[in-house]
């Protein structure tokens, strides 16, 4: 032992000392890696690189044939190598025991000997590669299909068939299409040679062109898909070598509708057959195809249309025109062209800590629309609470943990293709940064602090987190600074949450530094949630706060909305809607109801659905509807889902055009008119007129012409000279040709006539003059080379140029109507055309007195040219109906009883139609003519009544307006948002609040009611916002239990029958900051009640108070309970004293008349009934007049329930001091408590002293009007004016002069403000009242009293604490005075609130100021008394 230590002694030490000191290293790391919450050298030391994994060949779709063998390709890249499994069906295939299918080593798969029967096909199906790297992640690949090619069997069959040598014949062999490439043709049973004369089309069918006596034999068509060849009957082709008959034009072979995809070829098949041989040309949406000078396009045998390498520009429609010179026929056909998914954005990989929100961005597109699902690590992603689609394609991953990495792929399918992308997730430990990456990879709510921390102290865990606004789907958060750190203006605050019960933690983050609030959205209602803040430094995270359980409010339980609603046309009348269960069922679902709607009714249809889908039949054609689905369970109906619109397919019109009209414009052409069929019966896009027109003596000869359907006339050039023709007109759509107007003739000139020069004199003019019409009759110019458009006819008395009258050339008599008996007329004649009015003819008569009863002989003027006149009018037509066909178009139709029984026009009269509305009053009547019995109105108002007549013209023959119809247009949805928004706060309860508003201008229908949105964050989804509803045509909702001192925004959206319209703008408005109503802040965005009760109908020029201060000098100060009782002793004193010398003076000046009448007038004014006043105690009455002094009151307190207020009297206008707005509006309301008793009182004292002189009024002058709050005459004049009445000598013509003082100073005073004195010249003293002490106890007062409008409401809530004011003014100025009313004494139960409400600002030094001005008034008084 000693030898084995004396052994290691050399070595021992030193390796000892070694290895101790790298195992005490290496625990020190440890030990400060654990203090420090950060991991070891190998966590922290680098950031994990994303790993290339992807496939370098995908499998594709694949056609086989029965016992043949198919190789599936697939290849994928990663390091390591990926291990490569298959799925057919989403099924995994076992690979190890099959026999015919086997794993290739690239990871293709081999399917040897297809198998595939009428009841066993296993091989055909979709396959799916899949590649896993252990360590990494799965992918999968692009879906495959395997078309197995079925047993031959034929649809059509080629039949025997005879042509003329050099005609089309055409075979047909349609076979199921996945065995079309494999179909073959024999001639006499030898293979047959295909060139550009004999082409097999896609269907299989043979097209041979130019047929030659070769030609003729024995056809069939061959099969050959693997095994034993399949043969057709065989037909026999004859070709006739003599013309035995003329055959018609007929259409052989017509273009079907095709679909494609992009970079395919189509062909559209059109073979004819006629003699002569006719010509095929092809257009596109009524442009002709150059098809030689076309690298792309190419005609086959026949007049086939082929396209290779198909683009989107390709899709349209097609049409194929056969022509032989004596026959047109078309045909027509759509081409769609789809394209597979396409990538606009594939996923970027990501890095992210845990707790993190991420979004992987998707964008595809693709014709149809692809649908897009997500993969992770080969497993699909189902949406939930914490897997979302966002932005219809986009991957949100909320609260990330751990097992949230590997790989997604987005995969974007439709019915042409599938493709996928993926990118990597991988997730950091906390303390690694985050490597800068594209700046979409991650959400606002987690993109901040991702920067590196350095060294430092770090926050402590902020302190007060508490929730300060719950909502069922939000909570707003608030806390207070750390105490490390009691500024915080640097800090950053992170907010995690979690659901209860689950282990994902997801974080919002503040949006600047120093912000100490979040709120925190799309949470689920009733749900329990768990809170912790961390504060951020430059150094890195601090403390978390204790955790902060809150519970969500709950909602009604009824279901979300049914996502992915869609709708998708299945046929002109038909739709199919589709969607999925609702997220937030809140139980089972019992079934929905599908609602529907035509857009512009207001007639909305249901149907109970039990399943996800439905197909609604029996739509009305090219129509748009729109449909919504709500989800029933068994407390009722859910949210309803938004509105999909969605129009039905087009078809060919069902009716004719309308308003037909002809115009022969010279000797070779007539132009035509027309108008399109009606909205309800186009049934699509109108593409195009077809016109045809023939000679009315020659049926069969028919000629088309085609023109654009935005045009609605067409000139039809190279006709005969003096021939009749006829023409009907039928609307295009891309469905076909509608039915056909009926036949309208008109015939052709004789000759073509000169228009360059104006026609000549007409050769004869004659006038036969009756009462008061004068028959005017004419014959056209000599010279017939030159054309006549018409006649014009001027007349007048002495002149002929008062009137001018514009007739038809074909007339040759006119009836002047409404003329003056026994008066000299002038006529003219004149000729015009398109260059002007020819010379003109002129005669005079004279109309005949009303005396002349002879007969009216009707003469006839020696010329071919002119009738006999009929005096008979037209009737007017009947039976006018109008026939709501939308929100703006009404069908007006009518009869016509001058037409035979069937009523078919066949003369050249035409119909007025009149409309307007009475809204506004001073409308226009508008007018349209027809040709027709009826007649379609567009262009017209929703929800307006309109009136229409018609009246009927033939020649020059008009008939009287019809009896009018009525027909109010249907509800269209609201246009416009409600307007004139605002917000106010409830007086009293800070946290209720008042929206008004107004109706929007275009409600466009009957307003069913609104919908109040408001929120904290104006930003947020609208689907966040709270919703109040509010039934009805209200304009006002109250809205409670807001939070204090919060701002919130609030929008109105209105709806009607129709549905909703838009929403108003978004209106600011902040809760006051304490509860108590006395201590309201006054500077809401929106205005607020302010102090006191709100005062009801401030009538319209009300202005709520902007921002302020109540008081002009800020808060005002405290006196101490010393001085307040040096105030109450000294007012109480002096007002004791003042009582004192009245009563005294009032005693000496008193007669027993003079107290009779005072009691006379007393006992009218006690007729009025005051509640809250059982005595009936009527308040005193202080008028004081002097000669150079007006009292005014200085109120320095805001409190509007004063206790006492001292009234000084300013010795010279020097010592008067303007008084600030505050006090306006609290002044007021001390004026207006007694105002309409008082004046009455004082109306009668001073009566009953002066006798036969009234008192006269002292005005005072007023600060200009800063509040409407004044705005009620009635309130200051009503009771002063009865009460003079009563007691006044009426033998004083003085009395005059104060009842006009009164009704002129409702005017003045309407616009007062707070008075202020000012020096003017004066007059002797006029009265003087004794004022008596007032009962306890508010007074409220009666609201039938004309005095109480303004405040009837209030007294009923609120107690009144009066001011008394006095007045002295001048006389002859007529102005109201203001009362001196001394205050009543307050409830006991109020006392203790007002003392501690009262504040004031007056200083001693004011005090003793205000006292000497009281002692100078005392010195007044006892002058006065004495005197």
């Amino acid at each position: 032992m000693a030898a084995e230590r004396g052994a290691r002694r050399p070595g021992g030490p030193s390796a000892g000392s070694w290895l101790c000191c790298v195992l005490w290293l290496l625990l020190g790391r440890a030990a400060a890696a654990a203090r420090s919450g950060s991991p070891g050298p190998a966590a922290g030391a680098s950031v994990r690189t994303f790993t290339p994994f992807y496939f370098l060949v995908e499998p594709v779709d694949t056609l086989s044939v029965r016992g043949s063998s198919v190789i599936l390709n697939c290849s994928a890249y990663s390091e390591p190598s990926p291990k490569i499994e298959w799925k057919k069906d989403g099924t995994f295939l076992n690979l190890v025991s099959d026999d015919r299918r086997q794993l290739l080593p690239d990871g293709s798969l081999f399917i040897s000997n297809v198998v595939h029967s009428k009841h066993n096909k296993p091989d055909e199906g979709y396959y799916q590669c899949v590649a896993t790297v252990d360590s990494l992640g799965t992918i999968v690949s692009r879906t495959a299909k395997l078309i197995v090619a079925g047993l031959p069997r034929f649809i059509s069959q080629p039949e025997p068939s005879s042509v003329y040598a050099g005609g089309s014949a055409i075979l047909n062999c349609d076979v199921n299409a996945d065995l079309v490439p494999f179909v073959r043709w024999e001639l006499n049973k030898q293979p047959l040679l295909l060139d550009d004369r004999v082409v097999k089309l896609p269907s299989g069918t043979l097209v041979i062109s130019n047929v030659t006596e070769g030609d003729g034999g024995l056809y069939r068509c061959i099969v050959e898909s693997g095994g034993p060849p399949k043969y057709s009957d065989e037909a026999e082709l004859k070709v006739l070598p003599d013309l035995e008959e003329m055959p018609n034009l007929v259409f052989l072979k017509q273009p079907s509708s095709l679909v494609r995809v992009l970079g395919q070829s189509a062909v559209l098949p059109c073979v004819a057959s006629g003699l002569p041989i006719p010509a095929i040309r092809w257009m596109k949406n009524e442009e002709a195809l150059d098809v030689e000078s076309s690298e792309r396009l190419a005609l086959l045998a026949g007049g086939s249309l082929e396209i290779s390498d198909i683009t989107e520009d390709d899709a349209g429609t097609y049409f194929c025109i056969a022509d032989n010179g004596n026959e047109t026929i078309d045909a027509q056909a759509e081409l769609t062209v789809q394209a597979q998914p396409e990538f606009l954005k594939q996923p970027a990989n990501i890095y992210a800590h845990e707790s993190m929100d991420i979004i992987f961005e998707c964008e595809v597109t693709g014709k149809p629309t692809p649908t897009v699902k997500w993969v992770k690590n080969g497993d699909m992603v189902i949406p939930s609470d914490y897997f979302k689609i966002v932005k219809e394609h986009n991957l949100q991953v909320l609260g990330l943990v751990k097992s949230d990495e590997g790989f997604y792929q987005c995969i974007a399918e439709n019915d042409v293709g599938n493709t996928q992308a993926g990118a990597q997730l991988i997730i950091l430990e906390h303390d690694v940064a985050i490597p800068t990456l594209p700046p979409t990879s991650l959400t606002s709510a987690t993109t901040d602090h991702l920067a590196p921390a350095t060294t430092g102290p770090l926050p402590s865990a902020p302190r007060d987190v508490v929730a300060s606004l719950v909502s069922t789907r939000f909570i707003k958060l608030t806390w207070r600074t750390p105490a490390s750190d009691p500024h915080g203006d640097n800090l950053t605050y992170s907010v995690f949450y979690t659901k209860e019960g689950t282990a994902r933690e997801r974080v919002e983050n503040t949006s600047r530094p120093g912000e100490m609030q979040v709120t925190v959205q799309n949470l689920m209602p009733a749900t329990v949630y768990i809170f912790r803040v961390m504060a951020q430094n430059k150094h890195g995270s601090g403390e978390s706060s204790a955790p902060l359980r809150v519970e969500t409010q709950p909602e009604v339980q009824l279901p979300g909305p049914a996502p992915n609603i869609r709708a998708y046309t299945t046929s002109p009348t038909s739709v199919t809607i589709t969607w999925e269960t609702p997220l937030s069922g809140n139980g089972e679902i019992q079934n929905y109801k599908l609602y529907y709607m035509e857009k512009g009714t207001d007639k909305e249809q249901d149907v109970d659905v039990s399943t996800h889908s439905y197909t609604i039949n029996g739509l009305k054609k090219y129509t748009e509807y729109s449909f919504r689905v709500v989800a029933y369970n068994k407390h009722g109906p859910g949210v309803s889902t938004q509105d999909v619109a969605i129009r039905t397919l087009s078809d060919v019109p069902s009716a004719a055009p309308q308003n037909v009209s002809l115009e022969v414009r010279n000797s070779k052409s007539i132009r035509i008119h027309w108008q399109p069929p009606s909205p309800a019966t186009q049934n699509g896009q109108i593409t195009g007129y077809k016109i045809r027109h023939r000679k009315a003596s020659r049926k069969s000869d028919v000629t088309e012409t085609l023109v654009p359907g935005t045009q609605l006339s067409q000139l039809i050039e190279g006709l005969d000279r003096g021939t009749e023709y006829n023409f009907r007109v039928a609307a295009l759509t891309v469905n076909g040709t509608g039915p056909a107007t009926d036949w309208l003739s008109a015939e052709t000139f004789e000759s073509d006539l000169d228009e360059t020069r104006v026609p000549e004199v007409p050769s004869s003019l004659h006038v036969r003059p009756l009462v008061t019409s004068i028959v005017v009759s004419w014959t056209p110019p000599e010279n017939q080379n030159i054309v006549v458009r018409g006649y014009a006819i001027g007349y007048g008395i002495g002149s002929p140029h008062a009137q001018t009258i514009k007739v038809d050339y074909k007339q040759r008599y006119y009836t002047i109507e409404n003329l003056d008996p026994s008066s000299h007329y002038v006529i003219t004649l004149r000729a015009f055309n398109s260059v002007g009015e020819g010379v003109p003819l002129y005669e005079s008569a004279v109309t005949r007195p009303h005396t002349d009863t002879s007969e009216v002989d009707l003469f006839v003027i020696n010329a071919p040219y002119t009738p006999v006149p009929d005096p008979t009018p037209m009737m007017p037509p009947v039976g006018v109906q109008a026939s709501i066909l939308s929100h703006d178009t009404i069908r007006i139709t009518w009869a016509d009883n001058s037409l035979p029984k069937h009523q078919k026009i066949t003369d050249s009269r035409y119909y007025t139609v009149r409309w307007k509305t009475n809204i506004p009053a001073n409308t226009k009547y508008k007018t349209a003519n027809a040709t027709t019995l009826s007649y379609l109105v567009t262009g017209l108002k929703p929800n307006t009544l309109y009136e229409f007549s018609v009246m009927v013209t033939k020649g020059r023959r008009s008939s009287t307006w019809s009896m009018t119809a009525h027909g109010t247009t249907f509800e269209l949805v609201p246009t416009s948002p409600p307007k004139d928004v605002t917000v106010v706060s409830k007086e009293g309860k800070p946290r209720t609040i008042i929206v008004n508003w107004q109706p929007p201008s275009e409600a466009n229908g009957k307003i069913t009611g609104y919908i109040i949105y408001y929120s904290t964050d104006v930003n947020a989804e609208i689907h966040d916002w709270v919703i109040e509803p509010v039934v009805g045509n209200r304009l006002t909702h109250q809205i409670q239990e807001l939070t204090l001192d919060t701002p919130y925004y609030f929008k109105i959206q209105a709806r009607n029958s129709k549905g909703m319209g838009p929403m108003s703008e978004a209106v600011q408005f902040r809760t006051p900051k304490a509860d108590s109503s006395d201590k309201m802040p006054n500077d809401q965005a929106s205005g607020s009640a302010g102090k006191g009760s709100r005062l009801p109908d401030l009538g319209s020029d009300y202005k709520p108070p902007m921002s302020g201060s109540n008081s002009p000098h800020g808060s005002p100060t405290s006196l101490d309970s010393n001085m307040l009782l040096v105030i109450i002793v000294s007012v109480g004193v002096i007002t004791i004293v003042v009582v004192v010398i009245i009563a005294v003076f009032c005693t000496r000046r008193t007669t027993s008349h003079q107290k009779k009448k005072r009691a006379a007038c007393k006992s009218v004014n006690g007729s009025h009934k005051y509640k809250g006043n059982s005595k009936d105690v009527k308040p005193p009455d202080l008028w004081i007049h002097h000669e150079r002094l007006e009292l005014k009151p200085i109120d320095k307190s805001p409190d509007p329930n004063p206790i006492m207020t001292d009234t000084p009297i300013p010795r010279n206008s020097q010592d008067i001091t303007p008084v600030d707005n505050s006090m306006d509006s609290n002044i007021h309301q001390r004026r207006n408590s007694y105002r309409g008793h008082e004046s009455e009182d004082s109306m009668s004292t001073l009566a009953g002293r002066r006798g036969m002189r009234p008192k006269m009024m002292m005005p005072f002058d007023s600060q200009p009007p800063q509040q409407s709050v004044r705005n009620t005459p009635s309130t200051d004049t009503m009771p002063a004016s009865s009460s003079q009445t009563c007691c006044t000598d009426h033998q004083d013509p003085e009395g005059a002069t104060s009842s006009s003082y009164l009704a002129s100073s409702q005017e003045e005073d309407s616009g007062q403000s707070l008075p202020t004195a000012h020096v003017r010249p004066s007059h002797p003293l006029k009265s003087f009242a004794v004022p008596a002490i007032p009962p306890p106890g508010p007074p409220t007062y009666d609201p039938a009293l004309p005095s109480m409008p303004l405040l009837s409401q209030q007294a009923l809530n609120h107690h009144i604490h009066s001011v008394k004011t006095a007045s002295i003014g001048t006389l002859g100025r007529s102005r109201p005075p203001m009362p001196v009313v001394v205050p009543s004494a307050p409830e006991v139960q109020e006392t203790t609130r007002m003392l501690e409400d009262s504040e004031s600002s007056y200083e001693p030094d004011e005090l003793t100021k205000e006292m000497a001005h009281l002692e100078g008034l005392m010195k007044d008084l006892n002058a006065i008394t004495t005197a």
